[in-house]
This record gives structure tokens, C-alpha cells and sequence, in this order.
């Protein structure tokens, strides 16, 4: 057990040390020795747990799929908000976030797989437009899958600006306006007076995740 931990420990000192040479570095001018000397392991050690820098890159590119799990919503359509404000939340203030979605838009990658979190986060909209739409909460011309792809390309574009402008420093505020703009065309008017699409909102969400995470671990641990 305390040899799989120290495992556990190790390949998440390389994924950070990985994560913040990805982000300042990109991925091609990145190297192993670099993150190597951040990470303080032997190359050994990193190869035991990842066969390349690609491999570590997309080991990078997973991590932003290990959300803090958003609290079940009675409107599906407020979780999705959620989810886009909680992401935007962590983009700001989680160093692995950053890094994967850096990773994600470099155009300049070779050999690199970046797809795949940009399908992932369209499956998690899809499923909770689906949802949405068949609880009602939809207009009538609203076809989900493209609603999904809009969504996911809208955020990639609003992120990627404040990140060019400002470091991401008004990232929250701009997807704030972005569901503002967005949801109008999307959600009976019933539903979108309801919504919460404050600024603050992934920061809430973020601190009611984190204390459902610690009562779960709580219940598993009595169990």
C-alpha cells in the first residue's frame, strides 16, 4: 500500500512539473530534461509512468477531464452553465487546467492527439442538452449535438482570447457575457429568467463541489 501511494505521489509530481513546463513552454520547445529538473525525479522513474513527452502530454490533456463533479441540477440547463463556469474558474486558477488547454489549442503540435478533450466536453454538453430538452427547457428549433459543438467552440474562443488579452484574468466575466448572448437563442424564456449566469457563479459551484467531495469521502471512509 505505502509503495502504491508513493507510485500515486510520483506520477502526480510529474504531471504537475509536466503541466507547468507545457504551459510556459509549449509543447514542442518543452523537453524531458526540463521537467525532469522541475519534477526532481530520476529519468527512470518518469519512464516508469510515461513512455514519452507525448505520452506525458496527453496524460496532461486527461487531467482537465478529472472534473470536481457539479452538483445534479433541476435545470439542466443551469448545469450546464455550471459546468462552463466552473471550467472557467479552475482555467484561472488551476495550473493542470491551464496547461491541458494550452495544450489543446497549440496549432504548432506534431504527433499529438489535441481532440480529444474537445469530443469529451461536447459529450458532457450533449448529454445535458439532451436532458434539458427533454425536460422542456428548450426551444423547439434547438437540435442538441450542434447546440453542443457551438457551446464547446464558443468557450474555446472566448478562453483563448483572455488568455492573449490578460492571462485569463477576465476569463469569468467574459463567459458570464458568452451564456448571456448564447442561451437566449437556446432556452425558453420560462427557464432563462431563472438562471444564475453571474461571474462568481464557478467559484460557488466550485467551493459546493468540493464540500460534496469531502462528505462522500467522509461516507466512504465510515462504509
Amino acid at each position: 500500500m505505502a509503495e502504491q501511494l508513493r507510485a500515486i505521489r510520483t506520477r502526480q509530481t510529474i504531471l504537475s512539473a509536466a503541466a507547468k513546463i507545457f504551459e510556459e513552454q509549449g509543447y514542442q520547445a518543452a523537453t524531458i530534461s526540463q521537467i525532469l529538473t522541475e519534477a526532481g525525479v530520476t529519468k527512470g522513474a518518469l519512464y516508469f509512468h510515461f513512455h514519452s513527452k507525448e505520452d506525458l502530454a496527453q496524460g496532461v490533456l486527461s487531467e482537465q477531464d478529472q472534473r470536481i463533479i457539479v452538483p445534479v441540477r433541476a435545470s439542466k440547463v443551469q448545469e450546464i452553465v455550471d459546468v462552463v463556469m466552473l471550467h472557467a474558474h479552475r482555467l484561472q486558477t488551476d495550473p493542470m487546467v491551464r496547461a491541458g488547454v494550452r495544450l489543446t489549442m497549440d496549432q504548432l503540435t506534431q504527433n499529438l492527439d489535441r481532440s480529444g478533450p474537445f469530443l469529451r466536453w461536447g459529450e458532457v454538453g450533449l448529454d445535458l442538452l439532451q436532458q434539458a430538452q427533454a425536460q422542456g427547457e428548450l426551444l423547439p428549433h434547438i437540435t442538441p449535438p450542434e447546440t453542443a459543438d457551438v457551446i464547446v467552440g464558443s468557450f474555446a474562443g472566448i478562453q483563448s482570447m483572455s488568455q492573449a488579452v490578460c492571462e485569463y484574468r477576465d476569463l469569468v466575466v467574459r463567459v458570464s457575457a458568452l451564456m448571456r448572448h448564447l442561451l437566449p437563442s437556446a432556452v425558453v424564456p420560462s427557464v432563462l429568467a431563472s438562471l444564475d449566469l453571474s461571474d462568481t457563479r464557478g467559484a460557488r459551484v466550485y467551493a459546493e463541489a468540493l464540500k460534496a467531495a469531502d462528505l462522500r469521502d467522509v461516507l466512504e471512509t465510515a462504509s
